[in-house]
């Protein structure tokens, strides 16, 4: 990136540089002074930018800090990039290489040069990979391509593993080594393909339908060795990983080194750091199983001896009960006659058993049995005891009827009306108990001891 300053945006460093001439009350700046007043006013101006050209002048100090050139076709500047930055690269920078730097513009006072101190640099072009890598990753996320729900488990004993790769790739040879080391026998199936460049990643595609139509194998390893991210690329195409999720074979992903990702590593069923590491998720260690072989062979052998042990004592009794008919049938006769014997014995001590109950029972019955002849004389006296009760209560009671019907009858109004008194009642039926409540004129009735009779009020005496 490269800055020009018209004239215009040129006018306040020429009144800056001028007020700092005129600072000191006229006497002349020490070269230090005036480099420190230049790196202040660089610094204070100039932002944090990028700026792309090419590596020139490379050298690594012992410190660590890496001092390079960057230039292109009409200008260079000195960079310098600092051990705590250099070592978060995961690449080594070379001269000639086209990259990019995030860098603060300053100056070396020391020497007075102009300098850019680089917080970050990348190769030329890789923003743009980047951000077409994060930008796919993100879709097939969303789309449930990365989702642990649907990916497959990767056997634990393959009977047969593929490999698509090319076959002049480094990481072909160290997978077959690791699988010869771990499992000599297990049969290996190459399906060739180009792993870099144009084309790569439809060859990938092709590689992955092709196993999976053949289906001879029990689990495929994508591989390839390391490399840049254009050196990985065709292993971050959308072909690629759709391939991979269609493919019916479970696959394991082993591209680059341990810190390299692609989108084949999020789509495969399993991802292994490197391509070695994918053999051995693949297949089981020999040294590892010959233990639990060792011990599996011991326990097929004690079931076996058992088996036939058994075997051998069921042969030697049923030769045992293989003997001449007649004598079977003596045995049974003599087995019955035993059995008799046994149950005859067997029904005495039973029906003893049962009679000495049966004989405390009919005792203890007999004890518990009623004195009729007692208790007829016993309900006799009752009887009569309840007779003569029943006089006495008839007796009281018919007294005391007698008594109650002369009070009543001593009670009785009409025994009043019988000595020559009457009753006077108005229209309504109430009775008269006071001459106030007449008036001359008002019908009244009279009720005698023997009938009764209307008549009307003349005169009223209170």
């Amino acid at each position: 990136m490269n800055h020009d300053f018209d004239a215009e945006s040129g006018a306040p460093l020429r009144a800056e540089a001028l007020r700092l001439a005129a600072a000191p009350s006229g006497r002349p700046l020490t070269v230090a002074q005036l480099n420190a007043m230049a790196r202040q006013f660089i610094e204070r101006n100039l932002p944090l930018l990028w700026v792309a050209g090419e590596i020139s002048n490379f050298t690594r100090a012992g410190s660590g800090h890496c001092y390079f050139s960057l230039k292109d076709e009409r200008a260079q500047v000195r960079c310098v990039l600092f051990r705590n930055r250099a070592q978060l690269l995961e690449w080594t920078p070379a001269n000639g290489m086209q990259v990019e730097v995030r860098a603060a513009p300053s100056l070396y006072e020391p020497r007075g040069e102009f300098q850019l101190t680089v917080d970050f640099m990348r190769r030329a072009g890789l923003g743009a990979l980047f951000e077409k890598f994060a930008r796919l990753k993100d879709r097939l996320e969303g789309e449930g391509l990365f989702a642990q729900a649907r990916k497959r488990p990767i056997p634990r004993h393959p009977r047969r593993v593929g490999i698509v790769t090319s076959p002049r790739a480094a990481a072909l040879r160290d997978v077959l080594i690791t699988l010869r080391r771990r499992m000599p026998g297990l049969p290996v199936i190459v399906y060739p393909t180009l792993v870099q460049g144009d084309g790569a990643g439809q060859q990938i595609v092709a590689a992955l339908r092709t196993a999976g139509a053949r289906a001879e194998c029990d689990v495929l390893i994508l591989c390839r060795g390391g490399g840049s991210i254009e050196d990985l690329w065709s292993f971050n195409e959308e072909a690629v990983a759709r391939a991979i999720l269609a493919c019916p074979i479970p696959l394991v992903s082993g591209v680059g080194h341990e810190t390299d990702f692609t989108i084949a590593d999020f789509v495969a069923d399993a991802r292994a750091p490197t391509p070695t590491g994918a053999a051995a998720l693949v297949c089981p260690d020999r040294v590892e199983l010959m233990p639990a072989v060792r011990t599996l062979a011991s326990r097929i052998r004690r079931c076996a001896r058992h088996a036939i042990e058994q075997r051998v004592q069921q042969a030697d009794f049923m030769a045992r009960r293989l003997v001449h008919p007649g004598r079977r049938v003596e045995d049974q006769l003599r087995h019955l006659l035993h059995l008799r014997k046994r149950l005859d014995v067997a029904m005495q001590r039973v029906g003893q058993r049962l009679a000495m109950p049966l004989a405390r029972a009919a005792h203890r019955l007999q004890a518990a049995a009623p004195d009729c002849e007692r208790l007829e004389a016993e309900q006799r006296r009752q009887r009569q005891r309840m007779q003569r009760a029943m006089r006495v209560a008839l007796d009281r009671g018919e007294a005391r009827l007698a008594g109650l019907a002369a009070h009543l009858q001593h009670l009785d109004p009409r025994q009043v009306l019988e000595r020559g008194y009457s009753i006077v009642t108005r229209a309504d039926g109430s009775i008269v108990r006071a001459a106030q409540a007449l008036r001359p004129g008002d019908s009244v009735g009279l009720e005698f001891a023997h009938g009764s009779a209307q008549a009307q009020v003349q005169e009223v005496k209170p």
